[in-house]
């Protein structure tokens, strides 16, 4: 008796699929405040039905505009639209705090959504931020983006070899305290080796690739992914062309990242964190300004058919073709990062 093919509609449809990163709030809070929430319904939740999203992690990231006298203003700016956006859409989505609010909304057949800060320039090193922010909803966090923080430095900076400055030891204890995850993505390759060295809970990179396939400062080498997977976290893998092949920009190079982390770290600690920066940056760039550029690339170069959320399907498609097992599949779709939500997302150490 044969068994009949896996259907990977039905195989995407029936996981759970978690997305780590999509800066959609940067579009949202661009516009005037009325239309926040019509906004998203509009725009955005359509590409998340499309794509089977069932959890959005939304980063907030602030512009260099707004650096550094504005950061703040511009964080609880977007943490505000990330509320509106939650209350003016609570038929189809939820703002969740914990890993059982983040199953709540799944049984309600709603979207959950999960705070996170992206290199967090509104803290500076007054630490204490971080429970106020977390106190507003804010469950994960990164400490640097590119450049250097007063937190730390971001992997534009690996020249300098800087682990975590005081400030920056200082809230990862505390972020381990409250309960609020920490995202290694973006940070500093000294300073991941540092994080590493002294997190006593897992972490997670929200979207990064894998150093061996695509030499760039923004991917992890395989040493960090055994290292991270050691201590229970989870690498989502970014879908940033660039960052995962020169020039050959398909979703077989994707699915060659996955698989390399996968045997690298061990498919139980294998998320995706997309990095849907396209439709964002086209959106929010003025007409008579040049495409923006990315650490020398343009955002524009994407996977064909993975501009946005809408396209994920396309991943289980590509898992599938690849000889992947439905439940390892389902594994990397969402459940890895499900289950990190549920042991660590807003639990306090104990």
């Amino acid at each position: 008796m044969t068994t009949a093919p896996t259907n990977a509609a039905e195989l995407h449809r029936r996981s759970v699929v978690v997305e780590t990163h999509n800066d959609l709030l940067i579009a949202v809070a661009a516009r005037p405040v009325d239309r926040w929430a019509a906004f998203f319904r509009e725009q955005w939740l359509p590409q998340l039905h499309e794509g089977g999203v069932n959890v959005q992690v939304l980063p907030v990231f602030i512009d260099d505009e707004y650096r550094p006298e504005g950061a703040l203003r511009q964080t609880l700016r977007m943490i505000e639209a990330a509320h509106r956006v939650a209350e003016g859409n609570a038929d189809a989505v939820r703002l969740c705090g914990d890993g059982a609010e983040v199953d709540t909304a799944l049984d309600d057949g709603k979207i959950a959504l999960v705070l996170a800060l992206e290199s967090a320039p509104g803290v500076g090193d007054d630490v204490e931020l971080l429970e106020t922010l977390y106190r507003l909803g804010v469950r994960i966090a990164s400490l640097a983006h590119f450049g250097r923080t007063a937190l730390a430095d971001g992997s534009g900076e690996d020249a300098a070899g800087s682990r975590l400055t005081r400030a920056g030891v200082t809230a990862l204890a505390e972020m381990e305290r409250i309960g609020m995850i920490f995202d290694i993505s973006h940070l500093g390759a000294a300073g991941v080796d540092h994080v590493l060295e002294l997190s006593t809970r897992p972490v997670i990179a929200t979207h990064s690739s894998v150093r061996a396939l695509r030499d760039h400062h923004r991917n992890l080498t395989d040493d960090q992914l055994k290292e991270t997977a050691a201590r229970g976290g989870v690498v989502c893998v970014n879908f940033f062309a660039p960052f995962l092949h020169e020039h050959d920009h398909t979703v077989d190079r994707l699915v060659d990242h996955i698989e390399h982390l996968a045997d690298v770290a061990g498919v139980e600690h294998v998320g995706l964190g997309p990095d849907f920066v396209a439709e964002v940056m086209e959106d929010t760039t003025r007409p008579c300004c040049a495409h923006p550029v990315i650490e020398g690339f343009r955002t524009d170069q994407f996977l064909p058919g993975l501009e946005g959320p809408a396209g994920l399907p396309l991943v289980t498609e590509a898992l599938l073709r690849r000889g992947w097992g439905d439940a390892d599949i389902a594994r990397v779709l969402g459940g890895n990062v499900l289950r990190l939500f549920r042991d660590g997302l807003g639990r306090p150490a104990s």
